[in-house]
């Protein structure tokens, strides 16, 4: 615990914040724009886009867009519909459709455990992938050099329990116009895995075939990395004396550690193995390594293989917190953490995130609820009586700060000081087209929700669940507007400044989100100091709360628990001094107090008036 304390603010500080981190977003700018259109109705830059990765055969970015394109059509079908009615033969709206019906099979039955899905999802389930088989074949036959129809074919194959003779016709297919794709070779070891159709053997034997014959630098030599996770991590097997010897888990974590070094720290490509790594590395207890990795990942967290322990994104940042304190408990106490070294990659700008806290309580109640935080805080009075909070970077944070899990420091700031307040806070975020918002009320997050124009839309349910919640902490009586707001991912920031109008709150200030400390350009606004332990508690007891001073008007019982002490004080002074008995040093116990006290009185009745 003393090395965690020592080294718990240094170890990882270079990684990127939490509230950065996002699971499975869109890099590439053209799928973006494209999956905004598409929310919108329009399937025209879907179209061009699709068009330019099958005349490039840019097979691997379109294996990727057709998932992502088709995952947006299976919550808003419009678009694409419209598509094909437009354009029955055409090979990419044909496609997109393909992975459409895959999509929805595998939404009906979910990804839980055989055991766990009922007779009339297992019916639903194999009747829509009945009827996706000649979707499938036309578009093979509208692709005939494309290896993405067969992609989907092998999912197919999966889903509808197809004998082996079926999975190896699809393979030869696939293989024939992309023999390196890594795509297709990801969704064969899945059929070929024990939890299949296949062995832990069978599935070893198939990735390893694969790296041996694969290109440096191509991510085929991160095959035998997924498999390790498949039987470690995924399989009800013990690996405890397995079939597959640690020897060979060891080799496909070292392979993919070199490959992972053909990439850039930070490049979105390699996230999706860099992930496994990251969590096999852990398996293994080889946590500086570990390290190294999440700072490769930087902020491209990914749903696997998270999502076999957890809620992916809540797990990714847990791990990764426990890596940063592995590390730190692991270092001498007089000696300094090993450090990354310095790169000059060329990888992907983090785009800056920013955050914004609207308290519904006057400033002086925020600042004294504020005063354990650990973090600096500047506070700003807001219209109807509430306060703009926002966090002030600082160059040399408390350990309080980086050993803070959860969202972000003004997050984790805020789950501090609305514990034991009747009031709530409203926490926004902003990073780049992504808006957010956490809800506080009592130390407790109430709700919260992303509005991400290339994510899929969130379904009612959900949406009326945040709203309900919402609606506990504040007096909203018609959550129908509320909803609309939840459900839509285009012109996230006007749906992030309507909801808090809709809550009652003061409007978010000008330039939230373009620039950091835009509540510095206020004149009432006013730095709340980070504070240690010991200083926050005496600061409980002092009118003076932040640089320049922040005033706190003190409550009745202040007031009358140092008048009384006075009267008592005073006289025990003047007689200490007039009587011969007592010796000045026990005399000058109660005239210090009672000074103590005096001054106390005289600075807070100044600032009242």
């Amino acid at each position: 615990m003393p090395r965690m304390l020592r080294h718990g603010s240094s170890v990882g500080a270079d990684l990127p914040p939490d509230e950065a981190v996002t699971v499975g977003s869109v890099t590439d700018p053209a799928l973006r724009a494209a999956l905004a259109a598409a929310a919108a109705g329009d399937a025209g830059p879907a179209r061009d886009l699709l068009a330019e990765t099958r005349l490039g055969a840019q097979w691997e970015r379109r294996s990727g867009c057709v998932s992502a394109l088709a995952e947006r059509a299976l919550h808003n079908p419009g678009w694409l519909e419209g598509w094909l009615a437009a354009a029955p033969e055409d090979p990419d709206a044909t496609l997109v459709k393909a992975d459409l019906c895959i999509q929805q099979a595998w939404e009906i039955r979910t990804g839980h455990r055989a055991s766990h899905v009922s007779e009339d999802q297992f019916r639903a389930f194999f009747t829509l992938l009945e009827d996706a088989l000649p979707v499938i074949a036309a578009a093979t036959e509208l692709g005939p050099t494309d290896p993405v129809p067969w992609q989907v074919a092998l999912t197919h194959a999966r889903g509808i329990q197809a004998p082996r003779e079926v999975f190896d016709a699809y393979w030869a297919e696939a293989v024939a116009r992309s023999p390196h794709h890594y795509g297709c070779h990801a969704t064969a070891l899945q059929y070929l895995c024990a939890k299949w159709y296949g062995s832990h053997e069978e599935m070893f034997a198939f990735a390893e075939r694969a790296a041996d014959t694969a290109l440096p630098g191509s991510k085929l030599n991160a095959l035998p990395l997924l498999a390790a996770v498949e039987y470690e991590v995924v399989s009800d097997d013990s690996t405890q004396g397995g079939p597959i010897p640690e020897a060979r888990v060891a080799a496909a974590i070292a392979r993919a550690q070199e490959l992972s070094a053909w990439y850039e720290p930070g490049d979105p490509d390699a996230a999706g193995f860099r992930n496994h790594l990251a969590l096999m590395l852990i398996l293994g207890e080889r946590w500086a390594e570990a390290l190294d990795t999440f700072r490769a990942i930087g902020v491209h967290a990914r749903e696997f293989p998270w999502a076999y322990v957890g809620d992916s994104r809540k797990e990714f940042l847990e791990f990764r917190l426990g890596v940063r304190m592995q590390v730190a408990s692991r270092t001498p106490f007089f000696s300094k953490p090993p450090q990354s070294p310095p790169t000059t990659s060329a990888a992907l700008p983090v785009p800056a995130p920013r955050s914004l806290a609207i308290a519904a309580a006057p400033p002086h109640q925020v600042a004294e609820a504020a005063l354990m935080c650990g973090v600096s805080l500047r506070i700003a009075p807001a219209p109807a009586g509430a306060s703009y909070v926002e966090l002030v970077p600082d160059p040399s944070p408390g350990r309080r700060a980086a050993l803070a899990g959860g969202e972000e420091l003004l997050t984790a700031a805020a789950d501090n000081f609305t514990t034991a307040e009747k009031w709530p806070a409203l926490v926004l975020r902003r990073t780049a087209d992504r808006y957010s918002f956490t809800l506080f009320h009592k130390g407790k997050v109430r709700a919260t929700h992303l509005w991400d124009p290339a994510a899929p839309v969130v379904d009612h349910a959900q949406a009326a669940a945040t709203a309900q919640a919402v609606a506990g902490v504040f007096p909203i009586t018609d959550l129908r507007p509320l909803i609309t707001l939840l459900r839509g991912g285009n012109d996230p920031a006007r749906r992030q400044a309507e909801l808090v109008a809709v809550l009652g709150l003061p409007p978010v200030p000008d330039g939230f989100g373009e620039r950091d400390e835009i509540l510095g350009d206020l004149p009432e606004a006013r730095l709340l100091a980070r504070r240690g332990v010991l200083k926050g508690i005496r600061d409980t007891m002092s009118t003076d709360l932040g640089t320049p001073s922040l005033h706190v008007p003190r409550p009745r019982r202040w007031w009358t628990l140092r008048i009384v002490a006075l009267v008592i004080l005073v006289p025990a002074a003047v007689y200490g001094w007039l009587s011969p008995d007592i010796g000045w040093y026990r005399t000058l116990v109660p005239t210090a107090a009672s000074l103590f006290y005096a001054v106390q009185l005289r600075k807070a009745w100044a600032r009242r008036r």
